[in-house]
């Protein structure tokens, strides 16, 4: 009954905190409106046990049969977020109770702000679950390697409309503060439910939320309050390890401020963090060497495909002065005979720093991944960048969740490896030709039946993810590049 289905999600609304038992009346009032019904029946207040998303299902479907929204993607989430707008707390109380939750202890403030965005369903939590997992073991770790299927596909409608779409600069971009509560448009995300925990990092305003379409557990992002471009320097150390200090179970990481080796969004200075083990925070340091100017700081080279440089102090100001010290170094450094330039002729530079900050048991750690985003003739892409022969599997950006060991692969492939399976079983399939001489060289390499095909399938596609991050190392795993790494740390 619709009247049982509307008490319940007032129920739920109530119990998200923005609300009081007062309010019922005015809710089942709201919501009724909003999805176009008029008529009212006696219902049960009772415990609700079903998720808050099945409830929000029901109500979305009947706002369709009645016609108050069409069928369309966009119509669907901007109602959902009103709906579930109604579930969430506004943001100075959402605030608030993440401080009082603070104050007991950081990580039950984050419990709190987590699990009101998986229930307020702005963390897309049935959309993540379609994603494709596993896991593939490598000589540096168990890599995690995402098909990723979680964005919805528009359809024809959402794609018709879009082109019909009247463009507006408001807001500025997907991480701007200006997101918070926004209805959303049929060319941009219904923000209405969202919501952003306000920070100071020394003195200057920043916000925290959580992404919707996360990639690991607790995937957190922290935005500056002023729409800036990203950019790697020494207050970027401060502010990333400030932060794993204020949420000392979470590590914390920035994008590179580059094109070629940074993130999707350069416009918008963000980091992003959560609390997951990545491949890379469990790689051991293979070799140690000493900043003569820091002798508290512990140095090393991680076991790892691309160059990375893990500082270690109980201080996190001496980290900073050490971090910002080697960037100052790669910056200006170049080794030509291995395609290394810090500056083209042009006064371009092309050196920077992926840097990813955690405590480990109480000693602040600073992980420097070093990159290159020279281009040349044999690689139009990137130098340091996958490779052609490896695009058929990973040919976009190798961002920070990459470089840390998380493979987040395109969609097409969740169709494509079920016709490369088939291939290596002599089944008739529709395999695409950029496959061919992958599948034909794992066909030489395995004996291959219908119960092994799928495990080696993911066992070649971790180790063409290794191939795409050691394409990405500046200093490659070779003699010849590990001797230039001992070289260039030889100068710090």
């Amino acid at each position: 009954m619709l009247s049982q289905t509307i008490t319940d999600f007032v129920t739920l609304a109530i119990a998200a905190g923005g609300w009081m038992e007062m309010d019922r009346v005015y809710l089942q009032n709201r919501v009724l409106g909003m999805i176009g019904e008029e008529e009212w029946r006696s219902a049960d207040v009772r415990p609700v046990s079903d998720p808050s998303t099945t409830v929000l299902d029901e109500l979305v479907a009947c706002a369709k049969r009645n016609h108050v929204i069409d069928d369309t993607l966009a119509a669907t989430e901007i109602l959902e977020g009103e709906l579930m707008d109604l579930l969430t707390p506004p943001p100075s109380v959402v605030n608030a109770f993440f401080a009082q939750h603070y104050a007991k202890n950081p990580q039950e403030a984050t419990n709190y702000f987590f699990e009101l965005c998986k229930n307020n369903d702005y963390i897309k939590t049935r959309a993540i679950a379609k994603n494709i997992y596993f896991l593939a073991p490598t000589e540096y770790g168990d890599f995690e390697i995402t098909i990723n299927l979680s964005k919805p596909e528009k359809d024809p409608k959402q794609i018709a409309a879009e082109r019909t779409a009247v463009s507006a600069d408001y807001p500025k971009c997907m991480l701007c503060m200006e997101n918070e509560g926004y209805k959303g448009r049929v060319n941009y995300p219904a923000r209405t439910n969202h919501r952003i925990i306000r920070m100071n990092l020394d003195g200057e305003a920043w916000g925290f939320q959580y992404s919707p379409y996360a990639y690991y557990n607790e995937h957190c992002i922290v935005l500056s309050e002023e729409h800036r471009p990203m950019q790697i320097a020494k207050k970027t150390f401060e502010r990333l390890l400030r932060i794993v200090e204020v949420l000392p179970h979470y590590f914390v990481g920035s994008n590179a401020d580059l094109p070629i080796v940074g993130g999707s969004i350069l416009s918008h200075d963000h980091y992003q963090g959560g609390k997951h083990d990545f491949a890379m925070a469990k790689a051991p340091i293979e070799r140690t060497f000493t900043l003569a100017d820091y002798p508290n700081v512990h140095a090393g080279v991680v076991k790892w495909p691309m160059s990375v440089i893990r500082l270690q102090a109980t201080e996190k100001e001496v980290l900073v002065e050490a971090a910002e010290a080697i960037r100052l170094k790669w910056q200006q450094y170049s080794a030509p005979e291995l395609s290394i330039r810090a500056y083209s002729e042009d006064g371009t530079p092309h050196h920077t720093i992926t840097p990813i900050a955690r405590q480990n048991e109480g000693v602040f750690e600073l992980d420097l991944v070093l990159r290159d985003n020279n281009v040349s003739d044999e690689h139009p892409d990137g130098i340091f960048h996958p490779h052609q022969d490896v695009h058929h599997i990973k040919k976009e950006n190798i961002g920070l969740i990459e470089v840390m060991g998380l493979a987040v692969l395109p969609p097409r492939l969740a169709k494509e490896l079920q016709e490369v399976e088939k291939f290596l079983l002599d089944q008739p399939h529709e395999m695409a030709t950029y496959h061919q001489p992958w599948a034909e060289q794992i066909k030489q390499n395995y004996t291959i039946s219908s119960e092994s095909v799928h495990q080696i399938i993911e066992q070649e596609v971790g180790r063409i993810f290794a191939r795409v991050l050691e394409d990405a190392g500046v200093f490659k795993r070779d003699a010849t590049g590990q001797a230039a790494f001992a070289d260039f740390t030889a100068t710090l």
